[in-house]
């Protein structure tokens, strides 16, 4: 009986669990979604969406003094997610451009992820939220190279050139090229702009980042 109460208490509260996040990433939506509620963040900011490379930025507004920016990146995601959550961060606040970086998990979670899927899950991404802005500016800034990731810096490059070529063709869209300003002259990653698990950027990357982003930054 007491095995069977163990075991019962166990299933239940793996059930709340799941209930309590019935998607990825649901909780970091629902901080956001609390956030809003208290104070909804100001009309005709530069939106900042994606993955870890932004949510990790927490201090990207000292980076561009006179800009303002909102974050709504959120660590781990891939373009799959920022789809399925588009009405959460992306929809809801009326930016004055889009900003966004997402793509290279996509092709590090699995072994099937080709950069011929990393562009089309880019392109219905970019259609759906046109749906929502037609004529917002947007910038797509190129999946980096990570030392920890360099085995699949030819997807990482594959899928930069295909979406770069995507958005040529495009109206108010931009793509930025940070991948090729991160490597040494011998075409491997930089090692002294990332932190420890060769990954996610120190100051100093930002720093590169900021450089190239700020041309391309709507004030």
């Amino acid at each position: 009986m007491k095995k069977l109460s163990l075991l019962l208490i166990f299933v239940i509260g793996f059930s709340v669990a799941n209930a309590q996040q019935p998607f990825p990433f649901w909780n970091d939506i629902q901080k956001f979604k609390s956030q809003d509620s208290i104070a909804f963040p100001a009309s005709n900011q530069i939106l900042f969406v994606g993955s870890s490379s932004f949510t990790m930025w927490r201090d990207v507004n000292d980076y561009f003094p006179g800009y303002k920016i909102l974050n709504r990146a959120f660590g781990g995601s891939q373009l799959v997610d920022l789809i399925r959550y588009r009405y959460d961060v992306i929809y809801p606040y009326q930016p004055k451009q889009i900003v966004m970086y997402c793509g290279e998990n996509d092709i590090a979670a699995s072994d099937t992820v080709t950069a011929d899927i990393v562009a089309e899950r880019f392109k219905t991404l970019f259609h759906l939220v046109r749906e929502k802005y037609p004529a917002t500016p947007f910038a797509y800034v190129s999946m980096k190279p990570s030392p920890s990731r360099k085995h699949l810096m030819d997807k990482f490059d594959a899928g930069n050139k295909q979406i770069a070529a995507f958005l040529k063709n495009q109206k108010n869209a931009v793509f930025i090229d940070v991948y090729s300003k991160m490597l040494k002259p011998d075409g491997s990653p930089m090692d002294d702009i990332f932190l420890k698990d060769n990954l996610h950027m120190t100051a100093k990357g930002y720093k590169i980042w900021q450089k190239i982003l700020k041309p391309y930054l709507k004030k």
